[in-house]
């Protein structure tokens, strides 16, 4: 797949390393260029001079900013979104990480109104950066949940999903991304108020047919 990645952080890094090593082409951006070409030298990937050039000729962009920026980049990129996928990774924190700061039933049906036409789907948010090259503990692979409202969008994304080592597992429609968004501040409420390693991960055990 040709992938766009913004954002060059820690999530935005990892992603670029996993799928650059997946194998698929990846461009990623960042609000500094220096920093973009930092990751993409470290990781394989192709320094975008700008968040609208990473995208240009990609098929699936994947929201790897703060909760906060969401709505100014969707805005910025809107224009150049027509015919192509958006993964929303990111995660609704408040200005103080004690809590989501939503105000209706998922941030991203917030993302997909203001993205009329394209499609948007939930995925990669569940996943510590630091396990999203190593989604696999002992015998378990961990859960690549995805949720949204479109279902060819929806099988890219689990496609993606699997090349990277994960389980896909679909969660439902775009409301069910608010519970996505629930189950990563609880993993990482978890980690912050019990000093964890920031290693835990989901993985959905039993059968599924």
């Amino acid at each position: 797949m040709r992938i766009a990645i913004i954002g060059a952080g820690n999530v935005g890094s990892a992603l670029s390393a996993a799928t650059v090593r997946a194998g698929h082409a990846v461009s990623i951006s960042a609000t500094s260029p220096d920093k973009a070409s930092a990751v993409a030298a470290a990781t394989g990937a192709h320094a975008a001079r700008d968040n609208a050039a990473a995208v240009a000729d990609a098929e699936v962009v994947v929201l790897a900013v703060p909760g906060n920026a969401v709505e100014a980049v969707a805005r910025e990129l809107a224009p150049a979104l027509t015919g192509k996928i958006v993964i929303d990774a990111t995660n609704p924190l408040n200005a103080t990480y004690t809590d989501l700061d939503i105000a209706e039933t998922a941030a991203a049906q917030s993302l997909q109104r203001s993205l009329p036409g394209v499609p948007v789907v939930k995925a990669f948010n569940t996943v510590f950066a630091g396990r999203l090259g190593t989604p696999v503990e002992g015998d378990l692979r961990l859960t690549g949940f995805y949720a949204g409202d479109d279902a060819e969008a929806k099988r890219t994304v689990a496609e993606l999903l699997a090349s990277l080592g994960f389980s896909p597992v679909d969660a439902g429609g775009l409301r069910m991304a608010r519970a996505l968004e629930e189950m990563a501040f609880l993993n990482i409420s978890l980690n912050a108020g019990n000093g964890w390693a920031w290693q835990t991960g989901w993985a959905l055990l039993g059968p599924t047919s």
